[in-house]
């Protein structure tokens, strides 16, 4: 199936539909859905699914941890934990633990709690953290960030509840993911021989990936040490210098231009498009081949490394992230004000009898919401004065600043498949950096609740399309979601401070954190002043904001013919922001799978998703069971 073209209006009836149902949908969908669509008496939300859910998705939140601290991205989620549960569950109905089968409902409601455990690092939980590390020094305690993000989470899931019904089930936007969740889901339980394959190509990937950092990380004094004579195999280098190539009298790996040996920047590679591939090589060359070296020999720039290298282009590519981010959402406005048009209406007085709705017994009752924020809002409000020195009245402006972003981020996801983190996060920095200056954790930790509220609003909106999609209970897949989020929060603080001891190894070639870079130095701006850059770095902020807005107005005005040579402003900037050889490693794997989508199509539809996805999980977890036996004593560090 293809997906649906963003401002196209998909339909949610059944393919095999029968004459005339088109029609009845329309004058009523949500009556006809539950006539026809929703399966009330198949098994959802089980303890099993649960169970499951919560234990992939904090798996799931693990490997998402390790890939943003390396990239600044979060991977997808959903559709890797519905591949791992149809696989396991099949194992073990085999052997006999289970005597029915794992069920497509319950499928799609172990993945609403997947979701919401992995997602825990997105929202800017994963760049408001490390970015006021970097600021201040110091995070509250373990206990207390687990609350902070949980609390967070649970007001996004809350916001959803009273715009679902326009978003899903009248206006029935697209939400792509969560279209393809539910396709997915179809496939996985309907071919067996497809559901096999895929999980084939998950499963030995991931190995690879694993056996990628085995050989990356360890040291050939343990493996001499420990390991069996047949298992003594040869370490492979980290990276490797561009051969043949010296710029300024020096190898081209000293200036970050080299290839890095990780298969999960190749597989992050793949899963992005082949637009944003080659806009990173092109990003890199640039900075690291060009600019990087003009900028040493003024003595802009002190000493060959990336930290060094970093701390002067920083400027440039966070001011093209943001401007770009920005504008990009402004031209959604269209958007925006549909949004606002949905929230004017929340607190209206509704016409229809609540008695005479036909899902009131299926849907979150409207009461839950201003119910969850009546509860949940004071704590938050407490937390950002107790843990973050912000001012109360602050905090409580941060309430309905994060409803309107809930709103926002969850329509225009549904359209365009795209949470705007990176545009809502920069907004609150903003308007924070206006009516608390100087106040650097109310400007990083207000943007936190904002664009985690935005998140996560936006992740169950999509996990619930495919829920409608598939006749799914959205009552049960809200209550999945919470079980998800307790979840996510329980493993993310304590792994974040494993990886992350302290901010010195933020910012490194280890973890080059660009999202974290880019909202500290945000922060770090409205606090100070542009003033207090360097002049040359000054210069490089406006040169990049101003690229910036060239590139989203080119991409959206230039003729047809030559926009595929536009390149994509995301993966540009980004590109400014970290290590050469990450760059290099995406786009060798976005050219490889481009190359299969353009040469052997149906190849790529069954390879591409879950090779690329396995060897990003396979690597980043064992990445980090790696950084857990160095702390604890049984590898060299």
């Amino acid at each position: 199936m293809s997906h649906p073209a963003p401002n196209e209006k998909p339909s949610h009836v059944p393919v095999e539909a029968p004459p005339g149902a088109a029609s009845a949908a329309a004058q009523d969908p949500e009556r006809y859905w539950l006539e026809n669509v929703y399966q009330g008496g198949v098994r959802q939300l089980t303890p099993r699914a649960v169970i499951a859910g919560m234990l992939i998705g904090m798996v799931m939140c693990l490997s998402n941890l390790y890939v943003i601290l390396k990239t600044g991205w979060s991977m997808g989620v959903t559709l890797t934990a519905c591949i791992l549960a149809f696989s396991v569950f099949s194992l073990l109905r085999q052997v006999g633990v289970f005597r029915n089968d794992f069920s497509p409902l319950e499928n799609n409601a172990m993945g609403s709690v997947a979701s919401a455990a992995g997602y825990m690092t997105g929202g800017g939980n994963m760049h408001a953290v490390p970015a006021l590390l970097m600021l201040t020094g110091t995070l509250p305690g373990t206990g207390w960030l687990v609350l902070w993000l949980t609390v967070v989470a649970i007001l996004g899931v809350v916001a959803a509840i009273p715009i679902k019904r326009q978003l899903v089930n009248i206006e029935a936007l697209p939400f792509p993911t969560g279209t393809a969740t539910a396709e997915t889901i179809q496939a996985l339980h309907g071919h067996g021989e497809v559901a096999r394959q895929k999980s084939r190509l998950l499963g030995g990937a991931g190995l690879i990936g694993a056996v990628i950092a085995v050989l990356r990380e360890s040291k050939s004094a343990w493996l001499d040490t420990h390991a069996p004579a047949l298992l003594r195999l040869p370490l492979i280098p980290a990276k490797v210098s561009l051969p043949f190539i010296t710029i300024r009298g020096r190898p081209a790996g000293d200036w970050g231009l080299s290839l890095d040996l990780s298969l999960l920047l190749v597989g992050a590679g793949a899963l992005m498009s082949w637009k944003t591939g080659w806009s990173m090589l092109l990003g890199a060359v640039l900075t690291y081949g060009f600019l990087a070296p003009a900028m040493f020999d003024q003595g802009v720039i002190t000493a060959v490394t990336f930290k060094a290298i970093n701390t002067w282009t920083l400027w440039t590519g966070a001011a093209l992230l943001v401007s770009s981010g920005l504008l990009s959402f402004a031209f959604q406005w269209r958007s925006v004000a549909r949004s606002f048009k949905a929230l004017s209406g929340l607190f209206g007085k509704k016409k229809e009898d609540a008695a005479a709705d036909p899902l009131a017994d299926i849907e979150c009752p409207p009461a839950w919401f201003p119910l969850g924020f009546a509860i949940m809002g004071p704590i938050a409000v407490a937390l950002m004065a107790y843990l973050f020195q912000i001012p109360v009245w602050a905090g409580v402006l941060a309430l309905p600043l994060a409803v309107i972003m809930g709103v926002i981020a969850a329509r225009v996801t549904g359209e365009t498949d795209t949470t705007p983190t990176k545009a809502l996060g920069p907004v609150t920095q903003l308007i924070y950096g206006g009516l608390a200056p100087g106040n650097i954790a109310a400007n990083v930790m207000s943007a936190n609740a904002t664009g985690g509220v935005g998140l996560h609003s936006a992740d169950l909106l999509t996990d619930l399309k495919s829920g409608w999609l598939l006749g799914a209970n959205p009552r049960q897949q809200f209550i999945g979601q919470l079980f998800g989020v307790v979840a996510g929060a329980i493993v993310v603080v304590p792994a974040f401070h494993l990886l992350v001891p302290d901010a010195s190894v933020l910012g490194t070639d280890q973890f080059p954190a660009p999202g974290a870079l880019v909202w500290a130095g945000v922060s770090q701006m409205l606090s100070v002043g542009i003033e207090a850059l360097h002049p040359s770095a000054r210069i490089g902020a406006v040169c990049g904001a101003t690229l910036g807005i060239v590139l989203v107005l080119l991409e959206r005005w230039a003729p047809k013919k030559a926009k595929p040579f536009i390149p994509s402003a995301a993966g540009f900037g980004l590109a400014i922001v970290i290590p050469g050889s990450s760059s290099i490693s995406f786009f060798i794997g976005a050219a490889i799978a481009e190359y299969l989508r353009r040469r052997k199509p149906k190849l790529a539809e069954a390879t591409v998703f879950p090779v690329g996805s396995g060897l990003i999980a396979g690597e980043s977890l064992m990445g980090i069971a790696l950084i857990m036996l160095k702390a604890f004593g049984f590898m060299p560090k």
